[in-house]
């Protein structure tokens, strides 16, 4: 992508020289006609925080408060827009936000009634109800997803690595929560209390999840990333999905078309590239690698994500923000022990491989690593590849003939 694009410092500089330029006498228009690239589609948060900038400099409160008004006409936005980005529709916070909200008011209005009718009579009828209630509220999952493997990504970069890891351990201690929970449902042996005091508990984890991210998690995001990168995390939003509610609408943006269009680019050159056994252009190893039926990452020797397969056989979520991550970072807490133990013997020597098998739904998912090694036995890498092994498991007899 070009300087513009991608230096947040470059950018942040021209933009106090422009306010700087205004707070000499000079006009919006002479200032907007002399820095008209660099200020289309300038973030609202960038700003926010320059202007932060220029008061640590000694630029009066009073003064950035001034120019307002002149500055969010140069700069195409609200002063709402600039100060608030979380409250444009559509922006990533906004619309965790508005889950945030439908998740508690879920809770208020239909878990709690259910739970206080299953109190007084724990019949087939509220068990369902409960029951319901758990298979909604685990449509979290999603919202806890995007959170990881979007949001966290990005504070990593920036050496902000302690509030995340501790909210994935949260966040997976509510997951297991809600899993328990069904269970003890589906299977209700009239442990009436009990099932209460877990409800009650996960109703409490989510509420007090919910405070943490509105509070800390979504301010400490706003002040830290950039525009470029809360577009990245738009755009690959989708991917993951939403809980409960689906985003009010599109975040409309001039510049998320130019971020797009530098990063397919990016995709489409490259020219061939030869091997022991053949030549292929980069187009058709991307196609090979996608086309195989299983998910696939690849981690360095320093143990950070280069690489993962985006074809349509994906079980795992993965987003483009995982690339240039540690891959114990890319883990919830408590799988962090046993990936160290994988790599540790891979790069010792004492295993080549190691394999997992799991249960996901309908799925059956066969996950395998492989130490990547190169001719002369050094550790380049490690390959992880997962395959949903359940029509596998059925087969049967021969095929010898084409299917009609």
């Amino acid at each position: 992508m070009s300087e513009l694009i991608n230096n947040r410092e470059h950018r942040q500089e021209i933009l106090k020289e422009v306010i700087r330029e205004l707070h000499a006498g000079k006009s919006v228009e002479e200032v907007k006609e002399k820095f008209a690239d660099a200020i289309e589609g300038v973030s609202p948060s960038e700003i926010s925080q320059m202007e932060g900038k220029l008061v640590k400099e000694g630029l009066p409160i009073e003064e950035i408060q001034y120019l307002c008004n002149v500055h969010a006409a140069v700069f195409k936005g609200s002063i709402e827009e600039i100060h608030h980005p979380e409250e444009v529709p559509g922006h990533p916070v906004y619309t965790m936000k508005k889950e945030n909200e439908a998740i508690k008011n879920y809770i208020e209005e239909n878990l709690k009634p259910n739970l206080e009718k299953f109190q007084a009579e724990d019949s087939k009828e509220n068990i369902n109800n409960l029951i319901e209630d758990i298979n909604l509220l685990f449509d979290i999952d999603k919202h806890y997803s995007r959170k990881e493997n979007l949001i966290f990504p990005y504070l990593e970069k920036y050496n902000i690595t302690a509030p995340p890891k501790v909210m994935w351990g949260v966040d997976d201690e509510i997951r297991a929560l809600l899993k328990e929970i069904k269970l003890m449902l589906v299977d209700y042996r009239g442990n009436k209390q009990e099932v209460v005091e877990k409800i009650e508990k996960v109703a409490y984890e989510i509420k007090e999840m919910i405070f943490k991210e509105d509070s800390i998690l979504f301010p400490m995001a706003l002040e830290t990333l950039t525009e470029d990168e809360w577009i990245s995390i738009y755009n690959e939003s989708d991917e993951i999905g939403y809980a409960i509610i689906e985003p009010e609408t599109d975040w409309k943006l001039k510049r998320a078309d130019v971020v797009k269009k530098e990063e397919e680019k990016g995709q489409l050159e490259g020219g061939y590239i030869k091997f022991e056994t053949g030549i292929l252009s980069s187009e058709e190893i991307s196609a090979i690698l996608n086309t195989i039926p299983g998910d696939m990452t690849f981690i360095d020797k320093d143990d950070v994500v280069k690489y993962f397969s985006a074809g349509e056989h994906r079980m795992f979520a993965r987003t483009k923000a995982v690339i240039g991550r540690t891959v114990q970072n890319c883990h919830p807490p408590a799988s962090v022990d046993t990936v160290d133990r994988i790599l540790k013997d891979f790069k010792s020597g004492e295993k080549d491989s190691e394999s997992f098998w799991i249960k996901m739904g309908g799925l059956y998912v066969l996950i395998r690593y492989f130490a990547v090694r190169d001719k002369e036995g050094n550790y380049l890498g490690t390959l992880e590849f997962s395959q949903n092994i359940a029509p596998i498991q059925e087969i049967q007899g021969e095929k010898r003939l084409l299917d009609d």
